[in-house]
């Protein structure tokens, strides 16, 4: 997994307050059930966001990460992956996950987005005018892949994303991407820099930054010597949002 459930969100460099925020059920298209959480902000900005958790689903990490958004002025949505072969239920430590998600698809992670996508836009979700994806880890490739899969996304952001999971997705690339990458992630920065040269030959837009020596999962306040990366990572993410929203 990514973040235990000792991890903890930076805070954002803008404060606000969240003016709702709670669990809720999305239904996918294919009439799946989807857990979820939602953060209404206090003083919306008019953008919104999709929150793309690790390998474990949603925990209270990406709970919290969507209250953070929401402070920020960014109505948020972070969903559950696994609705379809775990049902609805906790995602603490305990949870199995591996055999969940191998069972995902491209597919229907899309449908789950798209279902957080509808919410945002609905009056109950914000009724946002711009949407954006943020994922980590399994999350991070996923969300760069809704470029390719959400029409009219906005942007695509992710952190220590596999390259290789959004290489078959890039050619159908639209929306810009947003790449945050810890420079000692398991992944090789070389992998990184190829998909880069990729996506440039290809046209799409996007944005890379790499922290060096930053290892996998460094978006994390319990690190404190990663204070400055998480705080670097927060303004860059707001500037997108603000650029392309």
């Amino acid at each position: 997994m990514c973040y235990s459930d000792d991890a903890r969100v930076p805070l954002p460099p803008i404060s606000g307050a969240a003016a709702d925020q709670g669990d809720l059920v999305l239904t996918s298209s294919d009439g799946t059930k989807v857990a979820a959480y939602f953060a209404r902000a206090e003083t919306p900005t008019g953008a919104g966001m999709v929150v793309m958790p690790d390998v474990r689903g949603l925990h209270h990490f990406y709970k919290e990460l969507a209250q953070r958004f929401a402070e920020a002025g960014i109505d948020a949505v972070a969903i559950d992956y696994f609705g379809r072969t775990a049902g609805l239920g906790d995602r603490d430590e305990g949870f199995d996950y591996a055999p969940h998600v191998e069972k995902t698809t491209p597919d229907s992670i899309a449908k789950d987005v798209a279902a957080a996508i509808t919410y945002l836009k609905s009056k109950d979700g914000g009724a946002v005018k711009s949407v954006f994806t943020v994922g980590f880890c399994f999350g991070g490739s996923s969300s760069w892949n809704q470029s390719a899969l959400q029409p009219g996304l906005n942007g695509a952001i992710g952190f220590y994303g596999r390259p290789e999971r959004s290489e078959p997705f890039l050619s159908k690339m639209t929306a810009p991407l947003l790449m945050l990458i810890a420079g000692a992630d398991f992944t090789p920065q070389e992998a990184f820099h190829a998909f880069d040269e990729k996506l440039t030959e290809a046209k799409v837009p996007h944005e890379m930054h790499i922290y060096e020596g930053a290892p996998h999962s460094f978006f994390d306040r319990s690190f404190d010597q990663w204070r400055d990366a998480c705080d670097d990572a927060w303004r860059r993410i707001l500037a997108f949002v603000k650029q392309h929203g």
